[in-house]
């Protein structure tokens, strides 16, 4: 089982709870595909793109029940990272948990392997 990582603003989380599937977040939406991480690079991805903002919800997905929509393509400095071409269900969830933010930094002890 290999966890994949999306990180959620409140309102972002809220709807894909309330409608149960969404086309992720806006830059998501850009992109055309649902922008994931691995647990090597969440805290690097919560760092570059969420730095400083509170309130936010760590998604896990194991990727391996995805489906062939998911697609590992290179980004940041060549590394592969996951990107889920269709919508994100509810059913798709293995767990959420709240990302806190202590000290100005994303605290991700305990919800990452």
């Amino acid at each position: 089982m290999t966890l994949i990582y999306k990180i959620f603003r409140a309102d972002e989380i809220a709807h894909l709870m309330q409608e149960g599937e969404t086309d992720g977040a806006p830059v998501d939406v850009a992109d055309g595909y649902i922008h994931f991480s691995t647990g090597e690079q969440v805290a690097a991805t919560a760092a570059k793109h969420f730095a400083g903002e509170g309130d936010l919800t760590l998604l896990a997905a194991e990727a391996e029940t995805l489906g062939p929509e998911l697609r590992w393509e290179p980004s940041r400095g060549g590394a592969l990272f996951p990107h889920l071409y269709r919508r994100l269900r509810t059913g798709d969830i293995a767990w959420t948990a709240p990302l806190p933010l202590r000290d100005g930094a994303h605290d991700f002890d305990g919800l990452v392997a």
